[in-house]
């Protein structure tokens, strides 16, 4: 497939582009949208035929026998990662926002704090928020648009009412793929305070080049209280089938998280069990590769046009397709920057407060689009900002 064609999402339920002027004031007619973190182009043309496999077969009943399904997870982590798990390990939930709100439901109580180390995705504050639990925020240090973690100033910043802290790796919205040196740092870190850690892997197949390293094999004395998350659904677009997988080594864990999906009736469904399977392939291999190969130059030209903008800096992504834009260098008032690319410059962003602490000066952009929509974005950007330069 082409990812230079242009797919027309408006009027589709699409979240993204139907949402958007709602939200944000930005109409879909003569604006951009480049918040949501799903991809404006088609999953590979296995998917496709799964998808037009189940239409033509025309009877949509009850899914049978995963055994497929597993074993082409198990192929995926061990042929991409590195990484052998077993079939009994698999859990497969309603996309990995709900992964979360399960693990804090199994793992924690009401009132128990829950770790971030933030700015990170916002879905999980969310989630431990509405589950009564106490988001425990953490921030990572910003050395010049690289992020890493400072574990001295949160073994200090520790209480003791924390049980659990989540991981988002590669970390979402900064891009980082953290180095198995760091990823022993947070193992270590959970050791110390007695901590479940439950490891977002959603992003590790959509790296530039960086080795994204699997938690579980970082350190095999933290299985027993390692939670693994992974989906197919960001890596090929299918972020509509909601299916993601909980994994998890550890019998006792495992069994504490089936008890909680048995209580509450949990299953997944049809269609995201067949796309899966099917992406999960050597042709949805090759096709993640070009995808990669497509969005590193996405990347490049979108952080050189941004970069370029006084006071404005992409910070370098390593993974994902989400770039942390931060504005602090204009010295512009949150509003004002804000108003600038959604009101002149059209582009519907997320706001970077809601990413927790150290989000403030940013704004989120994703660059999973056809090449004219990046470069019609750095252009009106440019504009919008004209006067700075």
């Amino acid at each position: 497939m082409s990812f230079d064609q242009k797919i027309d999402r408006r009027g589709t339920h699409c979240s993204k582009w139907d949402s958007m002027e709602t939200l944000y004031g930005v109409s879909p007619e003569d604006g951009l949208a480049m918040w949501v973190a799903d991809m404006d182009f088609r999953p590979p043309q296995c998917v496709q035929d799964a998808v037009q496999a189940m239409v033509d077969h025309g009877v949509y009943g009850y899914f049978g026998d995963e055994s497929k399904y597993r074993a082409a997870i198990q192929w995926w982590m061990q042929e991409r990662h590195g990484w052998a798990i077993e079939s009994d390990w698999i859990f497969s939930l309603h996309g990995l926002v709900n992964g979360t709100a399960m693990c804090v439901e199994t793992y924690t109580k009401p009132g128990d704090g829950v770790i971030l180390f933030t700015p990170v995705y916002h879905a999980f504050a969310r989630v431990i928020k509405a589950a009564d639990r106490e988001v425990v925020e953490m921030e990572l240090v910003n050395t010049d648009g690289h992020y890493t973690m400072d574990f001295d100033a949160y073994d200090a910043a520790m209480t003791g009412n924390e049980k659990m802290v989540i991981l988002c790796s590669p970390h979402n919205p900064g891009g980082r793929v953290w180095t198995r040196e760091e990823l022993q740092q947070v193992a270590d870190f959970c050791k110390r305070h007695d901590l479940i850690l439950v490891s977002d892997e959603i992003h590790h197949d959509l790296t530039y080049g960086a080795k994204h390293t699997a938690m579980s094999l970082v350190d095999p004395s933290i299985t027993d209280r390692l939670v693994m998350m992974t989906a197919a659904t960001k890596t090929f677009n299918i972020a509509g089938s909601h299916i993601g997988n909980v994994i998890i080594e550890d019998p006792d864990l495992r069994a504490r998280f089936a008890k909680r999906m048995a209580g509450l009736g949990l299953s997944p469904n049809s269609f995201g069990l067949f796309m899966v399977t099917a992406a999960y392939t050597p042709e949805g291999a090759k096709w993640v590769d070009e995808l990669m190969a497509y969005l590193a130059e996405n990347q490049r030209i979108f952080n050189e046009g941004i970069n370029v903008i006084p006071g404005l800096k992409a910070m370098p992504l390593e993974a994902t397709y989400l770039s942390w834009v931060d504005f602090a260098g204009t010295g512009m008032p949150r509003e004002e920057f804000t108003s600038r690319v959604q009101d002149q410059a059209k582009i519907a962003v997320n706001h970077g407060p809601t990413f927790g602490k150290g989000g403030e000066s940013f704004l989120r952009f994703n660059i999973a689009a056809p090449r004219a929509i990046i470069e019609d974005a750095v252009a009106r950007m440019q504009a919008a900002f004209s006067d700075l330069q």
